[in-house]
């Protein structure tokens, strides 16, 4: 069946469309940055390779050891009256063994529960891992968006000040300003250039960090960071420490190190109790079976000395892996609190600097222009108008990365979005 035209161009369109999705560098949203990063940070992906590898070993934690195989050729001279052979059919007897050892009832149990509980561990801290590098992502993402802004601040800044410096040439050439006025703007433009001198050398190390977190040469191609997003919802500090309580990959990793030192050391305890084999023996004469013979061995704990250390070992582990529970919730909650209460002071920061800093900055600056083509101010103020403007707008930019770096860091504690 043919496929008509109008489909076939679809098709080609929806193709073109797909390819030049696959070839945007990364770097416009955060969330391209982690898809990136999940692919090919090497990192993370040790620490996945880390997490399969404890998984693999719970099966044989709880397993039988093999069974062992022996073969005892008996008497084989036939007492002295043929030269020595080792064909069992020409020997006085062959005895074939085969044996497995059983350990105590729950021994077997308590090793695969203890195995399980290092692969949670090791699950815990692959995500640990993930959450680190996601916050780092997060927070380089806000700085570049901080720095290309910062840019854009700057240019418009440059474009001001040009109209500045044709406004004072107009007004020398009238003699209405002196001659340092235009001087005065042209070295202000010159600082600005060496200022976006100055970002865009910090914009290429924040480029080739963020390239090294993704696996990438320093120099590769980013695309340019879109606007950052906040969640609109104010933040409390309750519900987030039972989401930290719950959800931090630290503290999982923790509670699975506890768990797998308990099982560890009731393993400890469980030592005390012998361990037993069994084993089968069919014996061989000339070319026949004449006998079989059944084996039951048990090993006898004696060496208790070494066993009361390995309970106190254990013991230790336990208190040590509890300790180091509590003393990661004391640390995360702290780390929560101070971030929550800077993102706190950035958000209103941000909402003071919006709602008043900068609307007042504008008006002063418009005045002060008005007022300097009237002559009734000197260029100083109409520059000090400027700068102050400037600077209301770096402080809201300042003001809302803090924000987002902040949020990251309360991410990584709670181990999600939000």
């Amino acid at each position: 069946m043919s496929v008509p035209n109008h489909a076939r161009c679809t098709l080609l369109a929806t193709s073109l469309l797909c390819a030049a999705a696959a070839a945007q560098p990364p770097g416009a949203t955060v969330d391209s940055l982690l898809s990136y990063a999940r692919q090919s940070n090497p990192e993370f992906a040790l620490m996945l390779r880390e997490a399969d590898a404890a998984a693999a070993r719970i099966a044989p934690a709880g397993n039988l050891p093999d069974p062992s195989f022996s073969i005892e050729l008996r008497d084989i001279t036939r007492d002295r009256t043929i030269s020595p052979t080792l064909n069992p059919s020409n020997v006085g007897s062959t005895k074939y063994t085969v044996r497995q050892m059983f350990p105590w009832p729950g021994k077997r149990d308590l090793a695969r529960a203890a195995a399980e509980a290092s692969a949670e561990q090791s699950n815990q801290a692959a995500r640990s891992t993930w959450n680190e590098l996601a916050m780092r992502l997060k927070v380089a993402h806000a700085r570049r968006y901080e720095l290309a802004q910062r840019r854009a601040i700057v240019g418009e800044i440059d474009a001001l000040l040009a109209n500045l410096e044709s406004v004072t040439r107009t007004r020398y050439a009238g003699g209405l300003a002196s001659q340092a006025d235009a001087v005065r703007a042209l070295s202000e433009r010159t600082m600005l250039r060496g200022e976006l001198i100055s970002l865009a050398a910090q914009a290429r190390t924040i480029d080739a960090q963020l390239n090294a977190l993704l696996a990438r040469p320093p120099d590769a191609p980013l695309a340019e960071p879109v606007r950052l997003q906040m969640p609109a919802e104010e933040m409390r500090f309750a519900p987030l420490a039972e989401r930290l309580r719950d959800r931090n990959p630290d503290l999982a990793a923790d509670r699975a190190r506890v768990d797998s030192a308990d099982r560890s050391r009731e393993l400890a305890y469980r030592n005390r109790y012998p361990d037993f084999a069994l084993a089968v023996s069919p014996i061989q004469r000339d070319n026949r079976l004449a006998d079989w013979d059944v084996m039951f061995e048990i090993t006898i704990p004696l060496q208790q000395g070494t066993r009361r250390a390995q309970e106190q070992e254990a013991e230790a582990m336990v208190a040590a892996a509890s300790a180091r529970r509590e003393a990661t919730m004391q640390r995360s909650i702290g780390e929560l609190g101070t971030a929550l209460a800077q993102l706190e002071g950035a958000r209103e920061m941000a909402r003071l600097t919006e709602a008043s800093l900068l609307p007042q900055a504008r008006v002063n600056l418009e005045a002060a222009l008005a007022a300097y083509e009237t002559g009734k101010v000197d260029f100083p103020a109409l520059l000090d108008a400027e700068r102050q403007l400037r600077q209301a707008r770096l402080s809201l930019l300042a003001a809302e990365v803090e924000a987002q770096m902040r949020l990251a860091e309360i991410e990584r504690l709670v181990g999600e979005d939000l």
